[in-house]
């Protein structure tokens, strides 16, 4: 999740293992050590653009490295916190801080190397998105109450909003993939998988996303007290022979499609606009729609030994924020079939 979300739940099992005279030193280990595992994003690389994608959730996002990542965080925060705590207090924080990140990261859709490194499995749940101001905002004010106060059970009761809160997306998973398979059912389509995610910064909208007969289809399912939808697009699986008949099949750009296939889970299909992007079709800025967030540009042309082009949309339309609102509010929304 972003980072303050993550500073938010690291803190909160800092603090629930904390005596009220350390509380406000377990506050800031605990924030720091739950942001810690995201420094994995300086591993990057100036000609490789998907190296970054490969080590993002991998090694430092593993349950196998919290031990080892609470020591490099206890040994950064020893220095300063020593005046009041033994460097096996601080560790501990620091663990119990650490601990919390991969396994919040899990809950999201990206996908997180949980058991590297005994697999390269990406664990993701789809309970929450990466981000939600309902998870993290009452969360940060019960932290901060807890700290002035100096007291641990609201920290306690901060910590268990957090597992409320992503135990409730769990539930709200399970009735939009109900709804889903009754959107699939109807159209009497036998999907290969079906998975559904949830929309930006809410667990109301949903994005509905199954294969069938070479294509994917998209919808939004609004899980509400009577779950309704919004029908979306569809478009056709990518076919490399088909989409790239002159790539050169060992070139390092056939390479890199296929590091972003194991990245994106194989959601891949050519964007609509642009014959040379391939998109990851988990991510766009409306549920119900191909466009995708990100994506990698092939261009056969190049030589062989130089990788694919990394693309980032980043701008959203009004329209686009417009159609967000009326799905959050149900304008528009159909009945299941």
């Amino acid at each position: 999740m972003d980072p303050l979300s993550q500073a938010a739940i690291g803190a909160a099992a800092a603090q629930s293992g904390s005596k009220s005279s350390t509380l406000r030193s377990a506050l800031w280990i605990g924030a720091l050590a739950g942001m810690a595992p995201d420094l994995d994003v300086f591993i990057q690389s100036d000609t490789d653009p998907l190296l970054a994608l490969e080590y993002h959730r991998q090694f430092t996002h593993s349950l196998l490295f919290i031990p080892l990542g609470a020591l490099f965080c206890a040994l950064a925060f020893y220095p300063i916190a020593k005046k009041h705590l033994t460097f096996k207090t601080v560790w501990f924080f620091a663990a119990l801080g650490y601990g919390t990140h991969g396994l919040l990261d899990a809950c999201t859709t990206y996908g997180t190397q949980l058991l590297w490194p005994l697999t390269e499995n990406r664990f993701a749940w789809h309970n929450v998105s990466v981000i939600d101001p309902l998870f993290t905002l009452p969360l940060l004010i019960l932290l901060l109450t807890s700290a002035i106060r100096r007291q641990p059970r609201i920290a306690v009761y901060g910590l268990c909003w957090g597992i409320s809160y992503l135990g409730f997306g769990l539930v709200q998973h399970q009735r939009a993939l109900s709804a889903a398979e009754q959107i699939v059912s109807y159209r009497q389509h036998d999907p290969i998988r079906l998975e559904v995610k949830p929309g930006f910064a809410n667990l109301l909208v949903w994005k509905a996303l199954y294969e069938y007969n070479g294509r994917y289809y998209v919808d939004a399912v609004r899980a509400g007290v009577t779950p309704t939808y919004f029908p979306g697009e569809s478009a056709p699986q990518l076919r490399l022979a088909e989409n790239f008949p002159s790539l050169d099949p060992d070139s390092q750009q056939a390479t890199d499609i296929e590091r972003f296939r194991w990245f994106s889970d194989d959601w891949l299909a050519i964007d609509s606009s642009d014959a040379s992007l391939i998109v990851d079709m988990r991510y766009s800025q409306l549920p119900n729609a191909i466009k995708g967030l990100w994506g990698i540009r092939v261009l056969p042309e190049k030589d062989a030994t130089q990788h694919v082009e990394w693309t980032v949309r980043r701008e959203t339309g009004t329209q686009e924020l417009a159609l967000f609102w009326q799905q959050l509010m149900g304008a528009g929304q159909q009945p299941l079939p």
